[in-house]
């Protein structure tokens, strides 16, 4: 991992910084290791992950800086009560002058109401008593403002903001001149204050232009420090303010009044300078972080990824054809906890498969502590699988050419009985095809020559929808490679109706063929009284069903089969076609060996879900420490 020390420079600050800061530098190992791991599952399945830890640091700077515990406070800074008295001067100035409307005045703010204690020279207040907060509005119909004319008004939406951005800064559309009687003006220098959608999130204006009603305008008066009121407003503190007030709607959506009666803290004006400098300086130092772990994680990875992609060369010619090779075991790794990573980048690569997965064995406990990290070990022991290389070749196996020679009988006595309809002859594989050598007995195949049917659902199955009756199995239904249903469709089927063809039997394959969930495949495993596929999903019935879940295991490989089919899937919206499917090339083992492979992927799939149950236990360990520590904090 990177080194995630702090530089010299944050440390000498850090030496006369208050009790608290000391606190966020001490756990910058419990900041920067606590990840969140986002949902995923299945063989292969791409993880993502958030950096929980320097999210929770991030708030917990904040809300130190508006409690009055991120910097020290000076008895010769100017009270925050005379920064008040100003603020409604000068409020009353510009409600003499008739800039402003004069406003109700809130109630005081009582004892119970106070979250908690300031420091000597802050001062509670309402918001609404600092600043002018006013809704948006839009003219309607909008589309009929649009306009291109040089003489139009910012139109500013939401999508003309940065996630995680501080300013504003151009408007994607104008509107004509005509619609300002129904909307809000702002000018640079304005807050505006998202209060739907992207909840309760601040930004600063700095061009002029006007906001419908998904916005907030706040124009904070100038004795106020602009970059304190934007980190006030970003607090973990206000948000929580926020939405409480919003509590009970069915839509988060601010209400100005709710926003004017909102309770916040208002420190000296000297010190609102130092907070921003030292929130400034910590948003770096996590900026800093977040860069290291990130980069950290990144080269673990390709670093897990190289040693592995070693094991995938392929095999010298002798060691491709004999039967010594070893079969691979996660049990010793499992059990060790105690060995270190240290230079394996070192060692020179070679083709030698033994030696190549003996240096992932020896760094196995430091190599896969990511869930990325171990689902690249899946995909891998599947390449392998499918390789030949994961289990030894017994010379007295049946070669795969015997297999697939009675497959093919079989196929033409099926066609002869008038059983299946008679193919046209699917193209020779040709050598430039094949992405791999297979060992000796092993054979590339098409696919469709494995099967007696290939076809999919066919389209206006909406008119036999029902509450009742057949299961109708659609692509969502096949995630993680698997049938897995969430809601259970159904169908009521006549008699005579051609859908009747495509059937669902125990053991049969299936795959999505359309949209973001393209080339998915799943074994039927459970019986089911009466199912059938919809468009989306490809039906398959090989004539010889003891080979489904070794020709599954090469379906469900990133380098395999699904690979393959990915490439050959076509426009914006992937889909496959059944040719694409029929045209597959499929590695085919010795029969005997395939019942080998698919026990010892068994084990190994298994073993990797253990290390991945230990990785979360871990992590949650990490989220809970780290929400302790910044409980202790406040």
């Amino acid at each position: 991992m990177a080194d995630l020390s702090i530089p010299n420079a944050h440390a000498r600050n850090i030496e006369s910084a208050p009790t608290s800061e000391n606190l966020i530098t001490t756990h910058l190992d419990i900041w920067t290791t606590a990840i969140e791991q986002k949902s995923s599952a299945g063989r292969g399945s791409s993880n993502k992950f958030s950096l929980y830890g320097i999210k929770k640091l991030r708030e917990l700077i904040l809300e130190l800086a508006v409690r009055g515990k991120l910097v020290p406070q000076d008895a010769n800074d100017e009270p925050a009560s005379v920064l008040l008295e100003r603020i409604a001067a000068e409020k009353a100035q510009l409600v003499k002058e008739g800039k402003l409307k004069k406003q109700k005045p809130l109630l005081e703010i009582g004892e119970d109401e106070k979250p908690f204690e300031l420091p000597n020279g802050w001062e509670w207040a309402f918001f609404g008593d600092i600043c002018e907060i006013e809704r948006g509005g839009s003219p309607r119909p909008i589309k009929s403002f649009i306009t291109e004319e040089s003489n139009g008004l910012n139109w500013i939406k939401i999508g003309d903001t940065e996630i995680g951005g501080k300013y504003i800064t151009k408007s994607a559309e104008k509107i004509r001149p005509e619609g300002l009687t129904k909307t809000r003006q702002v000018f640079p220098g304005d807050f505006l204050l998202t209060n739907s959608m992207s909840f309760g999130r601040p930004y600063i204006t700095k061009i002029e232009g006007c906001i419908h009603d998904g916005w907030l305008r706040i124009s904070p008066p100038k004795p106020l420090d602009k970059d304190y009121l934007f980190s006030l407003l970003s607090s973990p503190f206000i948000i929580r303010s926020f939405k409480k007030s919003a509590a009970g709607a069915v839509v988060m959506n601010l209400n100005a009044d709710k926003v004017k009666e909102t309770i916040i803290a208002v420190p000296p004006t000297e010190e609102q300078h130092r907070i921003v400098a030292k929130v400034d300086e910590l948003m770096s130092l996590c900026d800093a972080l977040e860069a290291q772990t990130e980069a950290s994680i990144a080269a673990h990875q390709t670093l897990v990824e190289t040693l592995l992609n070693a094991l995938l060369l392929p095999l010298p010619q002798t060691a491709a054809n004999t039967a010594s090779q070893s079969d691979v075991s996660l049990e010793p790794q499992l059990e060790s906890r105690s060995q270190h990573f240290e230079s394996s980048l070192e060692l020179p690569f070679t083709n030698s498969f033994d030696k190549d997965w003996q240096r992932v064995a020896e760094h196995f406990d430091t190599l896969f502590t990511t869930s990325a990290s171990i689902d690249t070990l899946k995909q891998t022991i599947l390449q392998l699988a499918v390789m030949g290389k994961l289990v030894k070749q017994d010379p007295n196996d049946e070669p795969a050419t015997k297999l697939l020679a009675r497959i093919a009988k079989e196929k033409a006595q099926l066609i002869k009985e008038g059983k299946i309809k008679k193919q046209k002859p699917l193209p020779a594989i040709t050598e430039e095809e094949k992405p791999f050598e297979l060992p000796q007995g092993g054979k590339w195949v098409r696919f469709g020559n494995l099967c007696n049917l290939v076809t999919s659902g066919s389209r206006g199955w909406k008119a036999y929808y029902s509450d009742e009756g057949a299961t109708f199995i659609r692509s969502q239904d096949i995630k993680y490679d698997r049938v897995e249903f969430d809601e259970r469709a159904y169908v009521k089927l006549p008699e005579t109706t051609e859908g009747k063809r495509t059937k669902v039997d125990v053991g049969n394959l299936l795959m999505t063929i359309t949209g973001a969930n393209v080339a998915k495949a799943a074994i039927v495993e459970t019986e089911l009284d009466e199912a059938y596929v919809s468009q989306h999903v490809a039906l398959i019935k090989l004539i010889h069903s003891a080979m489904n879940k070794y020709i599954h295991l090469w379906l469900t490989g990133a380098c395999g089969g699904r690979g393959l089919l990915l490439e050959c899937s076509y426009g914006a919206k992937p889909g496959l076609n059944l040719q694409n499917i029929n045209e597959l090339i499929i590695p085919i083992p010795p029969l005997e060996e395939q019942q080998r492979i698919i026990a010892k992927v068994d084990e190994l799939m298994a073993l990797c879900e253990q290390l991945k149950t230990r990785l979360a236990d871990a992590q949650t360990t990490q989220l809970h420490l780290t929400d302790a520590i910044v409980e202790q904090a406040l």
